[in-house]
């Protein structure tokens, strides 16, 4: 099992964390495939719909043959049925829309990485409470930078990093990071729905690339 740290420290590490779908086993190999591709070592795919944990399944298949040390999270936990279901299929870590009790407890005992979905700061108080190192913000386009940087200094231990509504632009990123975010989550604005249907696989690490650098710069 993955520590806590070493999947906090790689979505750090890239600045961002990509997120995707597809009730289509072919098309979320590929799409995996293309994101390994560009550079990221974490990526979350995420808990939607009926094929999504078969789908799972088949993605750890492949980075296992493939793609030694990339770390695959699932996202849209939303119980703790899930979350046994996708630990037991070889899941590195855990995202949630919401902060779940019972989840957040399992994967502090387990050291396994859990970033809950926050959107006030009596949810980032249960989850720090809790022993929860890592906030997602969500969803972020409601939130905006203006909420993190009014409560990044009543946090100074957490990590944290929007999701929703991020968009792939320097002045969407730059926001957020200048607000005092670690990382960036990226679902349709980076894996569209759009080049998954045109099977633009090429168009898909591209653009992901371009992000990477993209956030290399803002950083300097």
């Amino acid at each position: 099992m993955t520590s806590s740290k070493v999947v906090i420290d790689a979505i750090v590490a890239q600045g961002m964390l990509p997120l995707y779908f597809n009730p289509d086993e072919t098309i979320s190999v590929e799409v995996l495939r293309a994101l390994h591709r560009s550079g990221l070592v974490a990526i979350e795919y995420t808990n939607r719909g009926d094929a999504a944990l078969q789908n799972f399944r088949k993605l750890v298949e492949v980075r296992n043959a493939e793609m030694p040390g990339m770390l695959l999270g699932v996202g849209t936990i939303k119980n703790m049925q899930h979350a046994t279901d996708y630990l037991a299929a070889g899941a590195d870590f855990l995202v949630s829309p919401g902060y779940i009790a019972d989840v957040a407890a399992h994967c502090v005992e387990h050291d396994i990485f859990f970033g809950p979905g926050c959107m006030t700061p009596t949810d980032i108080i249960a989850a720090e409470n809790a022993g929860v190192k890592f906030i997602k913000l969500f969803p972020g386009n409601l939130l905006g930078p203006e909420f993190m940087s009014s409560i990044k200094e009543i946090f100074p231990k957490l990590v944290f990093m929007p999701t929703g509504g991020v968009d792939t632009t320097r002045e969407s990123i730059e926001g957020w990071f200048k607000a005092g975010v670690s990382a960036v989550g990226m679902g349709s604005k980076l894996v569209s729905k759009k080049l998954m249907e045109a099977r633009d696989y090429a168009g898909i690490e591209h653009i992901a690339k371009q992000v990477l650098d993209l956030i290399k710069t803002i950083r300097g």
